[in-house]
């Protein structure tokens, strides 16, 4: 049951997942020791009652909520290393009413032992599962603010985890079912927690639900701190940076396809206080967050005691992972982590818990991106989820990464992206832009921030229904910068003409740092041209589409007709253009350009112009000619001419 108001989850960062970009642009040596300059595990001490235990209770009943009172004991288990689990005593202070929101209690519990005493609260640690005389009371998911020298954490009631199993799940499939909420979805790390006065000292803490460790798996420094700009106001902590297990592929119950669920073998793996990760991104790159399994059946599992994404229904690949060690920190204790084999897909991402379903196969959106360099081809394959609020950063992201992958890589280096983006019931929308070099923001940034704003119009189109099949890019890199500039245009013919001639129009142009060169280009006037004035347009692509489509103001909402007009009517930068700028009336509906519409025609659009459903203009803007112009065209320069009576249908 989701108590947290819609309007305050949509204000916060969705991006609290990616709370610890900041480190992973150090190298792991330096992470460690800026981290902590002592060992990560305390030295050896005499082991308490809960080590006895072998492993976590297996099946238990639940401990009531009701029934939970100070004084109490219980064990926790995590993994602190490895992929067993361990345990650590618990000391129950009290149950904080509506702590969570209204009707969601807060269990406060202090850590006893050795390795929770030492490291305190661990990011990570959240979803372990606390028993109470052998029952499952809920799990460890909250922290109480920073530098506290008391592992004090707040548990989520398992009564409570235990709705978000029981929850119905659906996801898209290309019949057009929605796939979750459009729109910035609230995340932990940032998301609203609970102010409550802590009974143990004067004054008041904040909870907030425990960050999530980031794996980011093949990332280069300068992608980490893309995403920072693009997450700027965002709270940030560190990052652990790792990847696939080695030898995970070829594990027992590992699928050679990616998306292939594992087989059951794999299953039993996963206890209560296993690790567990959610993949974002998989493939040749990968992205993934890490918490604690707190309830298992040989179906389902329960996991976190808190959001993760806070995107309610979701479909995500569900693996094992390893805890390579556990980082003590007085500011942030945190795991790094290794993915393992996938299990399954999460399918809940709520409040109290995310679920994941064994032998489910995750729906992903493959990203395939090829670069043609200097130095050589390569290329990157991935998938990405299917979040509204996360894939369009996402596939910014990969790319991104992509073009940083070469070694000739320099603020010299120019991109030209082109590729599709296929869509559920529709012809593949085509995608075509460039990235000069020399620009702001580099190139590089530039043809990611470029494509995903593309990528973005059609996938968070209100109008969309179904789902996003494949996204193929093609990226051109060019050592050289190509802006090109329109000095001058001219007629080299005489400026009095008669309809149906052939004019001829010369335009100088200058590359980046080269001299001046000439382009003509032949222009054959249509024959329907009556006498009189005529405006000639010549001009980059820019300028040309901005006059087919003239903005409407104030611009209404673009439905996904008219975006994938838009998007097909879009011309290449790197051509120079002449137009047509006649005396007659122009129509644009649904991203559709109709150009010398007779009166009657425009008489009926103008009911939808005032509705804001069709655009009229008393110029009509008809290309006529074009020309490469070596690299991308900025500027337009209007001609005139005058049009005399005895030719063509004179």
């Amino acid at each position: 049951m989701e108590t947290r108001p819609r309007g305050v989850t949509q204000t916060r960062s969705v991006l609290a997942i990616f709370s610890r970009l900041a480190w992973v642009a150090l190298p792991l040596p330096a992470l460690l020791a800026q981290s902590a300059s002592s060992p990560v595990h305390p030295p050896a001490t005499p082991p308490d009652a809960a080590a006895a235990l072998a492993v976590p209770p297996q099946n238990p009943a639940i401990f009531p909520l009701s029934q939970v009172h100070p004084g109490m004991t219980g064990d926790a288990w995590t993994v602190f290393q490895g992929t067993a689990p361990e345990p650590m005593r618990v000391e129950i202070l009290g149950v904080l009413r509506n702590a969570r929101g209204p009707g969601q209690d807060m269990i406060l519990a202090q850590l006893r032992g050795a390795r929770p005493e030492y490291t305190g609260v661990v990011e990570g640690m959240s979803g372990s599962p606390v028993y109470i005389e052998g029952k499952l009371a809920g799990s460890i998911s909250y922290r109480i603010g920073q530098f506290t020298k008391d592992p004090i954490a707040g548990i989520t009631p398992i009564e409570q985890m235990l709705e978000v199993r029981d929850l119905p799940s659906r996801y898209p499939s290309e019949d057009g079912m929605q796939s979750a909420p459009p729109g910035w979805i609230a995340t932990p790390a940032a998301a609203d927690s609970a102010s409550l006065e802590n009974p143990l000292s004067p004054g008041v803490m904040t909870f907030q639900p425990m960050d999530t460790p980031l794996v980011m798996s093949g990332f280069r420094p300068e992608a980490i701190r893309f995403w920072q700009l693009q997450t700027a106001g965002t709270a940030f902590g560190p990052v652990a940076a790792g990847g696939e297990l080695s030898g995970a592929a070829s594990g027992p119950g590992a699928s050679s396809a990616a998306g292939s669920p594992a087989a059951s073998a794999v299953y039993p793996t996963l206890v209560p206080g296993s690790a567990v990760s959610m993949q974002l991104i998989r493939g040749d790159l990968e992205v993934s967050a890490t918490c604690t399994v707190t309830w298992v059946d040989p179906r389902q599992l329960l996991a976190c005691g808190h959001s993760v994404l806070g995107a309610g229904q979701v479909s995500l690949p569900m693996t094992t992972a390893e805890v390579v060690t556990t980082l003590a920190s007085p500011l942030n204790s945190f795991k790094i982590v290794n993915t393992g084999v996938t299990v399954g897909a999460f399918t809940q991402d709520r409040e109290s818990a995310i679920r994941g379903v064994f032998g489910a196969q995750a729906h992903m959106i493959p990203l395939h991106i090829a670069v043609d360099a200097p130095e050589g081809s390569r290329k990157v394959n991935v998938e990405i989820l299917d979040v509204p609020s996360l894939t369009p950063l996402a596939a910014q992201l990969v790319l991104y990464q992509a073009l940083l992958e070469s070694n000739d890589s320099s603020a010299s280096l120019s991109y030209h992206v082109t590729g599709n983006i296929q869509l559920a019931g529709f012809p593949p929308v085509p995608l075509d832009l460039w990235a000069p070099a020399g620009d702001s923001p580099p190139a590089p940034m530039q043809a990611a921030l470029l494509a995903g704003d593309q990528f973005n119009r059609l996938y968070s189109n209100g109008a969309r229904q179904g789902v996003v099949r494949e996204i193929e890019l093609h990226v051109q890199a060019i050592p050289r910068h190509v802006q090109v500039t329109l000095e001058q245009a001219r007629l080299v013919s005489a400026d009095i003409v008669h309809a149906g001639d052939t004019i001829e129009v010369e335009a100088t142009l200058r590359p980046w740092q080269q001299p001046e060169r000439n382009v003509r280009i032949a222009v054959k006037l249509p024959p329907r041209l009556a006498a009189g004035n005529l405006r000639l347009l010549v001009s980059d692509a820019a300028t040309l589409d901005r006059t087919l489509l003239q903005p409407r103001f104030p611009a209404p909402p673009a439905d996904l007709a008219t975006v994938l007009a838009e998007a097909r009517s879009q011309h290449p930068a790197d051509c120079i253009y002449v137009s047509l700028l006649a005396p007659e009336t122009q129509g644009e509906i649904h991203g559709v350009t109709l150009t010398g519409l007779p009166l009657s025609v425009a008489n009926a659009l103008e009911p939808l112009r005032g509705e804001q459903s069709a655009g009229l203009n008393g110029e009509s803007a008809e290309l006529a000619g074009e020309a490469p112009a070596g690299g991308v065209l900025t500027g337009f320069q209007v001609l005139n001419l005058h049009i005399e009576p005895g030719g063509g249908l004179n």
